[in-house]
């Protein structure tokens, strides 16, 4: 189990990556780098650096929003324009950004050298894709929501199965 300091520090970068990559709702039909304000409204929302490029900012999220759905996905970030830097704090070297796709970025990194990077998933169904934490023991959660898309997609193939065996 981590200590409490790691926990809170896993906690703020799974809220950063997912806010990032969930930028884009399926459900809703919303994308916020779709225009620059948006992109602008949604980096200073969630207190980050100045939002960068919003190409860059989507090209970004479309490949972690690919990697998290397919964790044996190669996928290439684009080449950063972001000023990512090693900076020491108490002795201590800290990855740091000076944007807010570096930002996230930089909670990426974290993720995945603390080992919770699986733990970001994509929802499987197609129409909602939203990107959530795995907060499971055994890291087996599949839907975003058991309740309503793990429900709505049991239900749908129940009733296939059934159609099939009465046709």
């Amino acid at each position: 189990m981590a200590e409490p300091e790691a926990e809170l520090e896993i906690g703020r970068d799974a809220e950063l990556v997912l806010a990032f990559l969930n930028t884009l709702d399926v459900e809703e039909g919303t994308d916020a780098l779709a225009a620059v304000p948006p992109w602008q409204e949604w980096a200073h929302r969630n207190g980050l650096a100045p939002p960068g490029e919003l190409e860059q900012a989507r090209q970004v999220r479309d490949a972690l929003r690919a990697t998290v759905g397919d964790h044996q996905s190669d996928q290439d970030l684009p080449l950063l324009n972001s000023a990512l830097a090693v900076r020491l704090r108490h002795g201590v070297p800290k990855l740091s950004a000076a944007d807010a796709v570096g930002q996230v970025l930089v909670a990426c990194v974290r993720l995945a050298v603390l080992g919770q990077w699986d733990r970001v998933k994509i929802c499987p169904a197609d129409n909602c894709n939203w990107a959530f934490f795995d907060h499971s023991r055994n890291r087996s959660r599949t839907w975003c929501s058991m309740q309503v898309c793990g429900n709505r997609t049991k239900a749908r193939i129940w009733r296939e199965r059934s159609r099939a065996r009465s046709a």
